[in-house]
This record gives structure tokens, sequence and C-alpha cells, in this order.
């Protein structure tokens, strides 16, 4: 088994570096920009730190993924279409390093320039930036791009572009975009919107759903597919960016191909098999077990373990507030003391991984579980009165005892219930009005949290729920329903995994703004209707400082934890992932470990 790791002073000095604030830079054009500070590369450099320049080109990967797809546009509400499409085949203006907690390089913009706050940003084009057909990138394509996504995509963009005052065209290869707010962001998140062709959508419905192919400017064109089965990705032999530093050692492969299956074990016995090319572990027990197939013991397949140093986001179950039986916080803590994580952690995952104890944990942005002090308290204060109890003073998971029964925590839970006015009538939890307590939890068919079937934890759970008097039943149902139901917010309870970065920013408003409480397809899948943390989120979007910025994030993580919207589960240090032998990966990690830009982007075949 391999395993590489992250220099620990070379990150701490990165990270340290990257997130200080300092005042922003002179408008001047630059290769680069960061959140904060100036990027960790030169203008001169070759490849990111953690590519290899000198990689081989060539050979093919596959993929084995769960569930499938009846759209190639990624880019709105409808429809599901494959993740690599946004990732292989569509560029955006700026390209993300994932050795810096948020700094961007020129891709299709060979240049970003800023005001003295970031109240506008300027991109100018590479002169040399072509679509798959040959046809250059214009501004022209980059505006319609902007003010499309902006105003019929999907509702993750159409915030950001709410903050843009005025696009011009400043020459014929430059565009600047005027904000009407303070946020030092936008400009890195604009320069992330991916770039299509305006030509492409002539007499095309750009919002509804379908299988219809465009032209993309990235390393890979869509080759073969069929819905629901295979798509493959081809790399573009005159991609126009193949020479470009930031690009030196990534998209190695000649062919990506991804296919579908419905069940998460199923995709297993394709890599043992050898259909698939590689598969990542979620389950540290069975990383140690189960992997004593002959392709293991022979050397054609090879383990690796990949660390990283970003935040463990938050997976687990999510409670519906929109919901009126979730609406009370102190229901919430009951339903959380239910939960035996200690005893569901060690039967189904060999108790090996940690408990998230809380959105931001493992990071420098986690919360403080005692009383909040010094700016995060000043930060909180005036919300006080709105705040649910343990924001302020303090909050931790409850911690099992040991055993299946988990009886401390539910006597704790049924005194909860009954501050909440639900009480055992009959045997049976009602409330006031002689209501039951019932709810269902939405599942989908064959998902994993992992490795573990998501169903199999929900089962003892139910158990334990019981004890409570409390009837609660699983809803399992495929993809294309789940997706549907989710963006509808049409559920009581369901799983997801909130991934965070070390640079939360206008995706936090996306996850947990007021707005998702009833516009559909965020993911404010809680319901969580909060002044404070729009606050919060907006202490640190305009933060001027470091002490500011780690401030703000902190306290909306006391908002979110303390809030006891989800129930939640373990987070892994470190990716485990089993691959042929001859897929091969620098030696030097990035900081965000196995995350995007990792696999593929810098991976090779050695043939």
């Amino acid at each position: 088994m391999t395993r590489r790791t992250i220099n620990n002073k070379r990150l701490a000095l990165v990270t340290t570096a990257a997130l200080l604030f300092g005042g922003m830079a002179l408008a001047e054009p630059k290769h680069g920009i960061a959140m904060y500070g100036d990027p960790a590369l030169p203008p001169d450099f070759v490849s990111l730190p953690y590519a290899n320049p000198d990689a081989p080109q060539g050979g093919r990967i596959v993929f084995g993924d769960k569930g499938g797809f009846d759209s190639l546009n990624p880019y709105i509400l409808k429809g599901r279409a494959p993740w690599g499409v946004r990732a292989h085949v569509v560029e955006s203006l700026l390209g993300r390093s994932y050795d810096e907690p948020f700094t961007l390089y020129g891709l299709l913009a060979e240049s970003v320039e800023t005001g003295p706050n970031r109240e506008w940003v300027e991109f100018t084009l590479n002169k040399n930036a072509k679509f798959s057909d040959g046809s250059p990138v214009t501004v022209e394509d980059v505006i319609w791009s902007f003010e499309t996504m902006g105003t019929i995509g999907h509702p993750r963009y159409q915030g950001s572009w709410q903050k843009v005052e005025k696009v011009e065209q400043t020459g014929e290869h430059s565009v600047r975009f005027t904000f009407n707010v303070v946020d030092f962001e936008a400009p890195l998140i604009l320069g992330l919107r991916p770039i299509l062709k305006k030509a492409d959508w002539e007499g095309r419905a750009f919002d509804e759903s379908s299988l219809d192919t465009f032209h993309g400017s990235g390393p890979y064109v869509i080759d073969k597919f069929e819905a629901n089965r295979f798509i493959s990705f081809k790399r573009n032999p005159d991609y126009w960016g193949n020479d470009l530093a930031f690009n030196k050692g990534q998209h190695n492969a000649d062919e990506l191909r991804y296919e579908f299956y419905q069940d998460g074990d199923v995709i297993f016995e394709a890599f043992k098999s050898g259909a698939a090319s590689w598969y990542r572990e979620g389950n540290a027990g069975r990383w140690e077990t189960r992997y004593d197939f002959p392709a293991v013991t022979s050397g054609d397949v090879v383990k690796s373990t990949i660390p990283h140093a970003r935040p463990s986001g938050s997976k687990g179950f999510v409670m519906n507030t929109r919901r009126d039986i979730f609406k009370d916080w102190r229901v919430r803590d009951a339903l959380i003391h239910a939960f035996n994580f200690e005893f569901i952690n060690q039967t189904t995952n060999g108790g090996v991984e940690p408990r998230s104890t809380s959105y931001f944990s493992n990071s420098v942005l986690g919360m403080d579980h005692g009383g909040a002090s010094g700016k995060v308290l000043e930060l909180l204060e005036p919300f006080k009165d709105d705040l649910v109890p343990g924001t302020i003073d303090g909050y931790s998971l409850p911690v099992a005892q040991g055993g299946e029964r988990n009886r401390k925590n539910l006597r704790v839970a049924q005194q909860q219930l009954e501050a909440a006015g639900w009480t055992i009538q009959d045997g049976v939890l009602k409330n006031a009005a002689g209501d039951p307590f019932t709810f269902d939890i939405l599942l989908k068919n064959g998902g994993t949290v992992g490795g573990i079937q998501t169903e199999g934890i929900v089962n003892i759970y139910l158990d334990a729920l019981k004890r409570l008097g409390i009837s609660a039943t699983i809803s399992s149902i495929d993809d294309a329903q789940y997706n549907e139901r989710r963006n509808a917010y049409d559920y009581d309870m369901i799983y997801n995994f909130y991934y965070l970065s070390l640079s939360p920013g206008n995706e936090q408003k996306l996850y947990w703004g007021r707005d998702g409480v009833t516009e559909q397809g965020t993911r404010n899948f809680m319901g969580m209707d909060s002044a404070a943390a729009e606050a919060m989120i907006e202490s640190f979007l305009t933060a001027e400082n470091q002490d500011d910025f780690v401030a703000g994030v902190k306290a909306l993580d006391r908002i979110l934890t303390a809030g006891r919207y989800m129930i939640p589960l373990w987070y892994s240090k470190e990716s485990r992932i089993a691959h042929k032998k001859e897929l091969k990966y620098p030696e030097r990690l990035p900081m965000y470990g196995d995350w995007q830009g990792f696999l593929p982007e810098v991976w090779w075949v050695e043939e």
C-alpha cells in the first residue's frame, strides 16, 4: 500500500500566507488572483506544484459511477447531467489551484485586474483561446454565458450575477464587470463561471433539458454516450491550452469513460473484475479487510492513501424545518440524542473514523465548543435573543456511554420531547392534539455513506426511535425521483454531505441563505431561516483582515452546529483509492488532497 504525505511545515506556511488579508492590490493586470494576499506562484511558473509536467500522455481511465444521466446540460436545474461535462469539456476564465485555499490563475483569460477595493474586475482573454470546433472564444461568448446562466441557469449562478451592476466590453479581448455591492470574493466567483459558445444555443432553449451536444473549450470533447449507461470523453489533440503552464501535467489520459451502475456494490465488483480503473473506498474497516482479491495480491491493483488538510464538512441526516414537526430545536436535539453514533460507527465502520464535531471541524475555521469570546462573541451578540441555546454559551454533540441501548441519551431525548409538548400516550408519542410523532426518511436506492448502505444505518436508528414512541419510515427511490424531490424540498429527512473548503464564500448563501427556504434548487436542505447566519456570511465576505474572516466563519459554524439541523456522521482525514498499477499520480500532493483537480486531472497512465 502506498501512502503519500503533505509537508506539514510547508502546508502551515502556505495556509497562513493565503489567509492573510492585507490591503487589496492596486489595479493592474496580473496572471492570477488570490482571495487574500497574492498568488503563491509567480507569473513564470512552469506548472501547478502538484502536477507532473513530464507526465506521459495517452491511455484510458474508466470510472464506475452510480446513477445515470438524461441531459448533457449541467448548467440548469432540469435533468441530470454527467459531472464530466463540467469537469472535462467546458472551461472558465480562470482555473483553481488546489494547493492554496482560494487562488485562481489564468486559463481562458490570460490576465485579471481588479479595482483597489475589488469594486470591479476586468478579464483579458487569451488570444489563442478556442472552442473545440476551432472558433475563437470571444467577449460576446463570455457576456452571453454570464447573462444566460445568471438569469435562466441553475440557481447557483444567479446570486453572483445579481451583484453585477454593469458589464462592458473594454477592448477586443477584454471585458469588465462592475459590482453593486462590496464582496471581495465576487471577482473570483466570476472567474470560475463556465464559458459556452453563444452560437451553439441559437434556436435552442437553454433552460430545457436535452441530450444535444455543444462545443466547449476544454481539453476533452464528448465522444460517445448512451443515456444512463455510459459516456466517453476523448482528449482533443488540437486543444488550444495544451501549452499553458496551468495545464502542464494535467489532462493526460486520451480517454475518460464513465460507466453507470445502480448500486455501489456492483461498482466495486466491476472494479474487481477489471472493468473499472479505480475505486474510492469510503470505509476504513473494509479498506483493511476486503482488498485481498487476486489483482491486489498479484500487484496489478495498488492501494494508495491520500491525506488532506481541508475541513471535515458534514455528512449525515438533515431535518427539514419546513415541516412543523422539526421546527422546535428541542425536537431536533432529541433526535440527535437518540442517534447512537458510537454504536453505529463501531457496528458499520469499525469505529475507526472520527465524528464531524461541526461543519468546519478539522480546520482553523472550526468553532470552539466552549463559550464564544472575542470577535466571535461580538458578531453573535446582536442576535442572541434569536439564537438556539448553545450557540453562544457552547455546544457539543452528545456522546453515548457505550452499548446498543444508549439509555442516558434516550432519557435526555425524552425530556426534550416532553418540553416541546410530546408525551407518550398509549405507547405512542403524541402532541397535545393527539397527533402521533411520525416522519419519513428519504434515501436513494442503493445509497451509501462511507461504503455502508444508508438504509442499514437508518434501520439501527429506527429501532432507537421506537423506544421513544416514534414511528419513522424509510422511502428508497431511484436517483431521478430523489433529485426531483430534493430540489423541491419534498421530504421530512434526507441524507446529505456538505463539502466545505478552506475558503468559504458566496456559496454559503446557497447552502444556508433565507431565499432557499422557498426558492427551489438551493442546498438549504434544512430550510434554515436565520438572519444571524446571513449576517455572519456577509461579515466574512467583506472582512478586511484574517482575524475578522476566521471569526465570521467560526460564528457561522456555531449557528449551524448548535442549530441542530442534522445528525452528523463521521469523516475521514484521508482518501483511500485502489487503482490499477498503470495509474500513477505525483509524489507532491495538493493541500486539498483527493479533491476536485486531482483525479483524473493530474493522474496519468503508464503502460
